[in-house]
């Protein structure tokens, strides 16, 4: 275990729940670091449902092919808390390293002195600390839930707000209707600061264009301010300045023009665009492990069958199943074989609502306990809900488990493999097949 390791552990342990949004904690804490949230570069503010993540790591890209420092705060991690605090560098940032993230920690401990705080509100504040005290262009810094209330909601005029597709999810902690939900996002809007957001419909896109008509922040929204569309494998963005014919997005999946659409807007209606040469050149550099991550080598993938395709997607709602779905779907078409999914979800999660779009397409679904994580479902619980869900289920001590079996198993040609359900799964996948995040 780290020196990192200890110090979270016990940070873990000053307040009884790992969720209570407020920052009336996070005020205090920033106040007794001496505000480093007042200290920080140009931040481009993340909020959202789904894409937060590809839209950040678009808008990494494109800022590093442009020779810019891009600092990154992102959350949750696969394998390496380290994974959630990017630091900034001119020839491209790195994952903070054990040493300095051990100081920063110790350093937020010993100033918070016991008092209670969240373990996303204390780590938060630490990150701060760390992009406060290392220069950079820009930090694109992600939500970890809602908007509003949450931990990263402390910067009082960012360079940007964005808001990323909107749909039902942490119902519990964000309300049970999406007007309630946009309201939550929505939290991340300041006062005459730009806002910009993917396409949104109906009620969220009401309570979005109300709460910047509000605070008089200018809003560039998807599908009216900007648009983007395929044609002929390449992708095509268009707003008030003109029109863009940039490469197809690398990440995988329709809903992906949509992320890296969202992505030039933000630059464009910020300023910090670049030619559309070195957008371009960015674009072909994104990755953003465990989302439709086609696993090629590793520990794992040697106890597929011989000559599966092996995919991993982090995705847990039913959104995120929907597109998962959609791009399974579109690998069919394009290259028949039969899609066995092996799938472990949280307690906390529409279990069912993520598999359902799944059905007819998958073969089975090989369900599995998320090791190490205390709100997994349990395989035979997940199991039911996919039944109920329409799909053929068995339950699965492991995800090694379950691809022994599959491997002792008849293919009329080898299977399409997708292990999914949860962004806790496929970091305990990653780390298994020696294939951490880099």
């Amino acid at each position: 275990m780290t020196e990192a390791s200890t110090i979270l552990e016990r940070l873990a342990a000053l307040h009884p729940k790992k969720i209570d949004l407020s920052l009336d904690r996070m005020y205090r804490v920033l106040a007794a670091l001496d505000h480093p949230e007042r200290r920080l570069p140009p931040v481009i503010h993340l909020a959202g449902t789904n894409g937060k993540g590809s839209t950040t790591a678009n808008l990494r890209a494109i800022l590093e092919a442009a020779g810019r420092s891009v600092h990154v705060y992102t959350s949750p991690h696969l394998v390496r808390f380290n994974e959630r605090i990017r630091l900034g560098a001119p020839d491209g940032g790195r994952f903070v390293s054990d040493e300095a993230l051990s100081a920063a920690l110790a350093h937020v401990e010993k100033v918070n002195a016991g008092v209670p705080v969240t373990i996303f509100e204390i780590t938060t504040a630490a990150a701060f600390h760390l992009f406060a005290e290392n220069p950079a262009d820009v930090l694109l810094l992600e939500t970890g839930l809602g908007g509003r209330l949450d931990a990263t909601n402390v910067v009082d005029t960012p360079l940007a707000s964005v808001i990323t597709s909107i749909s039902l999810d942490h119902e519990m902690y964000l309300g049970t209707t999406l007007a309630e939900i946009a309201g939550e996002k929505a939290g991340i809007i300041k006062k005459g600061v730009p806002v910009i957001t993917a396409p949104q419909h109906g009620v969220v896109a009401d309570v979005l264009d109300a709460a910047a008509a509000r605070l008089d922040a200018p809003i560039f929204a998807g599908g009216e301010a900007w648009s983007v569309h395929e044609e002929h494998g390449r992708l095509v963005y268009q707003d008030e300045d003109g029109l863009l014919d940039l490469p197809a997005p690398r990440l995988l999946g329709g809903h992906q023009y949509i992320n890296t659409g969202l992505a030039v807007a933000v630059l464009r209606a910020t300023g910090l665009a670049p030619d559309a040469t070195i957008i371009e050149e960015g674009l072909n550099d994104v990755d953003w492990p465990a989302r439709l991550q086609r696993l090629t080598s590793g520990t794992l993938f040697e106890l597929a069958p011989k000559g599966a395709d092996l995919w991993l997607d982090g995705g847990h709602n039913p959104a995120a199943g929907q597109a998962v779905a959609t791009v399974m779907a579109d690998l069919e078409d394009r290259s028949p074989r039969p899609l066995v999914l092996i799938a472990g979800m949280l307690t906390t999660k529409d279990n069912a609502g993520f598999l359902k779009p799944f059905a007819g397409l998958a073969r089975q679904v090989m369900t599995v306990p998320i090791s190490g994580v205390e709100a997994s479902l349990g395989a035979e619980e997940l199991a039911e809900a996919a039944r109920s869900a329409g799909l053929p289920a068995e339950a699965f001590a492991s995800v090694e488990d379950a691809l022994m079996t599959l491997s002792s198993e008849p293919f009329d040609k080898p299977p399409r493999i997708l292990i999914c359900g949860s962004l806790y799964l496929a970091g305990t996948v990653l780390a298994d097949n020696e294939t951490p995040p880099e």
